[in-house]
């Protein structure tokens, strides 16, 4: 009995940006169809233009109609845009923020409609995403909405760490009156479940870092330390979670203490994601923890400066698309055993 091949979606993201390029140097490896059966949301006339930009004659997708007819010994492509679509290499336009939503609302149907397995996908701009029925700040609370998550975790992993954040894509003037000790504590516990269900870490070690500078300084430099991470941190280690901190956040990055715990978590999005982007940027990814189904994306964004000039590394999209893999099939492996498990029970129950 064969092994089921992964069917792994991918959106292309912003037409304008490095999408196609990574999608395309990471597809030009056929080892990949060894593992996947990757399908792209995208366009052929926009992907021939990306082709065409970064000098690459001899590549090409099969073009389908609909997920289910994916061909297992090829990389697929369906075809969710109007052939009068303009690329603008380089530029953030409104036709390429509409294409971005497009291709991502057939994949999700797709996946909530169990035709592809995994989502992974490629960046998009914040700003031109925007419209009157599209208020989100990103693909993470998109898909919370779209998926009906109760609670999501922006995680970005890499050998190095992986790394949480309490608030995301939020202001840093909001950051201070965001946090709270029962937010700390659904985030922690997201983090820990994921590191569980999808890392298979039997004990996860988390760090908790602390919002104000040197860790608050015992309050000379903010108090929320004391008053609100402590407390619930020790609430979690006395329910036998292995919580520690809070740590202050230079001096736990600099020191190199962060290689001792198997999860990070930030107070903010740049207190986690600047020293993660520093140490991993090459090959980081961005994982959604929290969703019912696997997705996960680049760490890196639309780098329009490279956009067209076959300069953007597909390291990171080949990880992503490498951990969406890994993290389904966990996932599968792990229900099967839980389900054995209860087998196992009921039997013992009935006798």
């Amino acid at each position: 009995m064969h092994e089921h091949k992964v069917v792994a979606g991918i959106t292309q993201g912003d037409i304008n940006g490095i999408g196609y390029e990574v999608i395309i140097k990471t597809l030009q490896d056929p080892r990949i169809l060894e593992f996947c059966t990757p399908v792209v949301y995208g366009s052929p006339k926009v992907l021939a233009y990306h082709r065409k930009a970064i000098h690459i004659p001899n590549f090409s997708l099969n073009s389908i109609m609909s997920a289910k007819d994916a061909n297992p010994k090829r990389a697929n492509l369906i075809n969710c845009l109007d052939d009068n679509v303009r690329v603008e290499l380089g530029k953030s336009t409104p036709i390429a923020g509409e294409s971005s939503i497009i291709a991502l609302d057939q994949a999700i149907k797709d996946l909530m409609d169990y035709h592809i397995d995994v989502l992974v996908t490629a960046p998009v701009n914040k700003h031109n995403i925007k419209r009157k029925d599209f208020h989100f700040t990103g693909h993470t609370e998109y898909l919370q909405h779209k998926l009906n998550a109760k609670e999501t975790l922006m995680m970005m992993v890499s050998d190095q760490m992986k790394v949480g954040v309490v608030t995301g894509h939020i202001p840093l003037s909001e950051v201070a009156d965001t946090i709270s000790g029962e937010l700390i504590r659904k985030k922690v516990e997201l983090m820990n479940r994921s590191l569980k269900d999808d890392f298979n870490i039997r004990e996860p070690r988390i760090a908790v870092l602390g919002l104000n500078p040197h860790g608050g300084d015992e309050g000379l430099l903010g108090k929320e330390e004391g008053e609100i991470i402590k407390p619930v941190i020790r609430e979690m280690r006395n329910e036998g979670m292995m919580v520690l901190g809070p740590y202050p956040a230079d001096g736990f990055f600099g020191s190199g203490l962060y290689r001792k715990f198997d999860g990070i978590m930030a107070m903010y999005h740049d207190q986690g994601l600047t020293p993660f982007k520093a140490l991993a940027f090459e090959g980081g990814v961005n994982f959604t923890a929290g969703l019912p189904f696997v997705r996960t994306s680049p760490a890196h964004g639309t780098a329009y400066e490279l956009a067209g000039l076959n300069q953007a590394s597909p390291d990171a999209f080949r990880q992503a698309l490498f951990l969406a893999c890994e993290i389904y099939r966990t996932r599968k492996q792990n229900r099967k055993m839980t389900k054995a498990a209860n087998n196992t029970s009921d039997v013992k129950n009935e006798s």
